[in-house]
């Protein structure tokens, strides 16, 4: 089902649409969805001509009376796309009228803004759904007026100025579209019936608003209408008439018995719930009883066997293999769980190991590789709160694709450079790896890459408590085993924003979501970063300089402009060490991944678990 999902996304990149989404939920909703409000790149500052669907009601009955709610001189009314001649002609309650905006992209999101004010108290709701018909969310107003109430059930004073941010979108260039028409949905709406209005196939419809022929569309939503000239309505065209089947319109309906339902199963499962809990809790405490006269009993065997967490000794004739001291420097409860089998190694030992920390050795920023007691050692170079932090992470992380540690270090006179020092797998980077590929680096090889980064994710973003953000994905650290499998270095993993987690450096990466949604969208970053990571894999190239991210993929996209088709660009992007030895279609369908990884907005992004459910299928 994953990889039906992957066709549907990669056909609805070759189509021309499919860049907006359908809002279904009704317009007084107070919650946020994609739809919601229709998104823009802000940095190509899109502004456009576009119209709006507005309907005549009982209050609003006269050309000049709508003309006077937009503020739009009545002229511009009165053409022979809305069929009127005169500013004063009675218009029936459902009459349907083109309202010329200009759209235009601001902050991340389209719209046409207008100023509205009422003359006597009302709410955003009101306004919103009342007198602009769902052309504008309550919660969108509340956005834009946050000084004017606290929210949507609060009342408006009369006189009140309110900007009002109609949604509108504009279409690319490259789409072969002149407009855009944001239509409100009434009762009696379907696609068949917008098809003829319009006079545009059914399929423009459903792909410019990322719909399938199975989507339902519901009363007071909105919907865009993809046009290649100025719009005419066919007013002949009646909603009057059962929609047809296969798009119909309904509004959600809740069944009678499932909240008594409900009800009988949350008591159920609260009182087992509860039972639980009373015997977890009972046995923890017997086990917390046991442990304790366990730990005194094998407390001076520990001290010998294993190391302290200790600072090495300030004598300079400490040996190589010096690993206890009396003085620890970290809490034994931050440490808790990795105490008993973490090394402590020397400065000394670590400055033989690598030449004195010889650039030969050095592997990328402040990371270093050396040989300690017959073994190969990845040591990483930190500040000592860095320190802290990293041996927290690993104290709850354990998988088969993460880099494990294996000790801490810290500096001879002060703690302000410490080390801590990990396995290193036996094949290096994979950036190096990329750079001088061996033959034993081939197709298969690359998936099966890409299939362990995305479940050391996975692993990462689901499965720890709390959640973690790897923060700092690249090729330069992601490592290969003996048998060619991948290894993440976990350097600067933080919790993940619902955790508590805090925004910081994403391996370099500057992301624009950060502008707009702050650490909220934190975790689609490791998603950004994964989706370089699969084009350096692709290509080969180094991606350093980010340039790759953008000019090199455009192809997917139908952009670029490069000669030749879609499959002969992606030949020429493939890294030509693989000797064109790959299946296309594979290659395709990672390059779309890629692509989808990279999206300017994080909500448009696929999360780990879908990709991983889209890699599994080529290992």
């Amino acid at each position: 089902m994953m990889f039906g999902w992957l066709l549907v996304w990669m056909f609805s990149v070759y189509s021309s649409y499919a860049q907006q989404y359908y809002d279904s939920t009704l317009c007084s909703d107070t919650s946020v969805y994609p739809g919601t409000r229709y998104t823009c790149n802000s940095s190509r500052g899109f502004s456009c001509p576009t119209f709006l669907v507005y309907r005549a009601s009982h209050d609003v009955r006269t050309i000049s009376t709508i003309s006077s709610l937009f503020n739009i001189p009545p002229a511009e009314l009165l053409s022979p796309r809305n069929n009127v001649t005169s500013g004063s002609e009675i218009l029936e309650p459902g009459r349907e009228v083109l309202i010329p905006v200009q759209c235009s992209c601001s902050g991340g999101f389209f719209s046409a803004n207008f100023s509205y004010t009422p003359l006597e108290n009302t709410t955003f709701g009101s306004i919103a759904c009342e007198v602009f018909e769902g052309l504008v969310k309550p919660v969108t107003l509340a956005e834009e007026n946050p000084s004017k109430v606290s929210w949507d059930k609060d009342s408006l004073g009369s006189g009140t100025k309110v900007v009002v941010p109609l949604k509108c979108a504009c279409p690319y260039k490259s789409w072969g579209l002149k407009y855009l028409v944001t239509y409100p949905i009434v009762s009696g709406d379907d696609a068949d019936l917008l098809s003829k209005k319009f006079r545009i196939p059914i399929k423009e419809i459903w792909d410019i608003n990322s719909l399938s022929f199975k989507d339902t569309i519901y009363p007071n939503t909105t919907i865009l209408l993809p046009l290649k000239s100025e719009p005419s309505i066919n007013f002949s065209v009646s909603n009057s008439e059962p929609p047809s089947p296969g798009f119909l319109q309904t509004s959600p309906v809740e069944k009678p018995g499932r909240n008594l339902r409900l009800k009988k199963l949350y008591i159920s499962g609260s009182v087992i719930g509860f039972c639980l809990l009373v015997a977890t809790l009972v046995s923890c405490s017997l086990y917390l009883r046991t442990l304790r006269k366990f730990r005194a009993a094998r407390a001076q065997s520990s001290i010998r066997r294993t190391t302290s967490f200790s600072t090495p000794r300030s004598s300079p004739k400490s040996g190589p293999m010096a690993r206890s001291s009396t003085n620890s420097c970290l809490s034994p409860d931050l440490l808790a769980g990795l105490k008993y089998s973490l090394c402590n190694y020397t400065a000394e030992e670590l400055k033989n190991a690598t030449r004195g920390f010889d650039e030969d050795a050095k592997v990328s920023e402040s990371v270093y590789r050396g040989w300690v007691d017959n073994s190969q050692v990845l040591i990483k170079q930190m500040r000592f709160e860095g320190t802290r932090q990293i041996i927290d992470v690993h104290s709850r992380i354990n998988h088969v694709n993460i880099v494990r540690l294996q000790g801490v270090c810290y500096g001879e006179n002060d703690f302000s450079s410490c080390f801590l020092v990990f396995e290193f797998p036996a094949n290096g980077s994979l950036r190096e790896c990329l750079s001088n590929p061996p033959a034993s680096l081939r197709w298969h090889g690359r998936t099966q890459i890409a299939f362990d980064i995305a479940t050391g994710l996975h692993y990462l973003h689901f499965c720890t408590i709390p959640p973690y953000t790897h923060m700092n994905v690249n090729t330069k650290n992601i490592f290969l085993t003996q048998n060619w499998r991948a290894k993440l270095t976990v350097f600067a993993a933080v919790p993940s924003p619902s955790s508590g987690g805090s925004m910081g450096s994403l391996g370099g990466w500057v992301l624009p979501e950060h502008l707009v949604y702050g650490s909220e969208e934190l975790d689609k970053g490791d998603i950004f970063a994964f989706g370089v990571v699969l084009l350096e894999l692709l290509s080969g190239k180094d991606d350093g300089d980010g340039r790759l991210v953008r000019d090199s993929i455009m192809f997917v996209g139908g952009g670029g402009g490069s000669e030749g088709g879609c499959f002969e660009q992606l030949r020429n992007f493939m890294d030509p060490n693989l000797k064109e030895d790959y299946p296309l279609a594979e290659a395709l369908c990672l390059a779309v991944l890629a692509k989808a990884c990279i999206e300017d907005d994080p909500r448009h992004r696929p999360s780990m678990d879908d990709i991983i459910k889209i890699l599994a299928r080529m290992v």
